[in-house]
């Protein structure tokens, strides 16, 4: 068994299970902490790194779904989690859909074997001694972070830096929103015209609500509690609450007349600018539990958003992330604290794939950071960088967790028409990603043992 490494990782699920194999790879010796199953979690069944606890799939291979690019993007490095998910791929036509209990006992025996890995059965409560003992260290404990691993990250960052719920509203691309209906103007025309508004006919308004009552919900899981939703409520409980409510809530028009027409309407669903691209606006005040199908239907008879393409799709649920864009750097380190990485859900991604790719990215910032040759930022042409600059660039105030989507890549200077633009621009970041690569001098993939 090897001393104790020079760099340790919190958190042994998707994003700390690829950070210690990178690391790994690259020579670092990695001690890999995990509280489970000394310390159980409410969603988790088995003490497996790497446990898939939602769905088993790592949705599309295709390279022109923005997860299938993630996907290819992680292959030139050799993920750990994608090749081994291909090992016990079960028939899923397109997608990536896994066997998840071969899987994950799959992923804790390479990990336990690797002679650079020490898989270390403890709970981490104090990030501070951590620091002291290692020369880096990278937090990676997703969503369902312990009570005292959370109080200790609370000290480091400041109270008020970490999210324990997330309330996320739906997101689309800007190129799908009709701006022969929708228009710029912010209330009561305070400041610059930042807002798209979408105006609603007093039928139209009426109908929408009465959709939203008679709409398929998600339950909570038993591990959650409604209760700190009040300061955020779902769209469906204040329409449970009178048929007007939302018209003097977050669909309310006062102040919102046509710039042009002097128009004034029933009700008026505001959107605002999500990324610093301009790529991609958010429905404020939409956290919801509706089902993903129920919100797309009902959503679509929003005037305006008839061919809405939608990125992100409305939650709420148990969630303990950072506030990644006031706290980290585009390498994934603390601001205030250049050795303390984060990876996975905790920095503000969703999904496996996402998890798994920040966990590879701050492996590879790490290890070039305790060389003194710290990388350069990963292009926004790719998945991986544009995730990274959503998580790092967005306004703070508004930062809700993100999933991949081609709304974060930096747009083509020329105009590529609609059915080729997803190819061109994975195309173009798979070939970015390669050149970024040789410019590192990163070298060849590596393949899991």
């Amino acid at each position: 068994m090897p001393e104790r490494g020079e760099v340790a990782i919190v958190g042994s699920g998707l994003a700390g299970s690829e950070a210690a194999w990178q690391l790994a790879q690259l020579g670092r010796r990695a001690d890999l902490y995990e509280m489970r199953p000394q310390r159980p979690t409410p969603a988790h069944k088995t003490s497996d790194c790497a446990e898939l606890v939602c769905s088993n799939s790592f949705k599309s291979r295709s390279l022109e779904n923005a997860h299938g690019l993630l996907k290819a993007e992680l292959n030139q490095f050799g993920s750990l989690i994608l090749q081994t998910a291909e090992r016990f791929a079960v028939p899923a036509g397109q997608a990536l859909a896994i066997d998840r209990q071969p899987f994950s006992a799959s992923i804790t025996q390479q990990l336990s074997n690797h002679p650079n890995i020490k898989l270390l059965r403890e709970e981490v409560e104090d990030l501070g001694k951590l620091l002291d003992r290692y020369a880096a260290v990278l937090v990676a404990t997703g969503p369902l972070t312990s009570d005292a691993l959370s109080e200790s990250l609370q000290q480091l960052i400041g109270i008020g830096h970490l999210s324990f719920y997330d309330a996320i509203a739906p997101v689309v691309t800007t190129e799908s929103i009709n701006s022969q209906v929708a228009f710029r103007a912010s209330r009561y025309d305070k400041g610059e015209a930042d807002y798209l508004n979408c105006p609603f006919s007093q039928q139209q308004y009426e109908d929408f609500v009465a959709a939203i009552l008679a709409a398929d919900k998600v339950p909570m899981h038993q591990f959650e509690d409604v209760r700190p939703f009040e300061g955020c409520l779902p769209i469906e409980v204040m329409a449970e609450r009178g048929l007007d409510t939302l018209r003097f809530g977050p669909l309310k028009p006062v102040g919102l007349p046509h710039p042009e027409t002097g128009e004034q309407f029933h009700a008026v669903v505001q959107l605002r600018q999500e990324n610093a691209l301009g790529t991609l606006y958010n429905l404020v005040g939409f956290q919801t539990k509706m089902t993903w199908t129920a919100q797309q239907q009902i959503f679509r008879t929003i005037p305006g958003l008839e061919e809405a393409e939608f990125v992100r799709l409305g939650s709420i649920h148990r969630n303990t992330f950072l506030n990644s864009p006031k706290l980290l750097t585009s390498r994934l380190q603390l601001q205030q604290e250049p050795r303390l990485f984060f990876a996975g859900q905790l920095t503000g991604v969703e999904g496996y794939t996402e998890s798994t790719s920040m966990g590879l990215a701050a492996a590879y910032f790490l290890h070039h950071e305790l060389q003194g040759d710290s990388l350069p930022e990963l292009p926004g042409t790719t998945m991986m960088g544009g995730l990274i600059r959503y998580l790092t660039t967005t306004d703070p105030k508004h930062f809700q967790p993100m999933n991949a989507n081609f709304g974060l890549l930096e747009p083509p200077q020329q105009r590529i028409p609609k059915p080729q633009r997803k190819a061109w621009l994975a195309e173009r970041a798979m070939r970015e990603l390669q050149q970024w690569r040789e410019s590192c001098e990163l070298g060849t993939s590596v393949t899991a043992v």
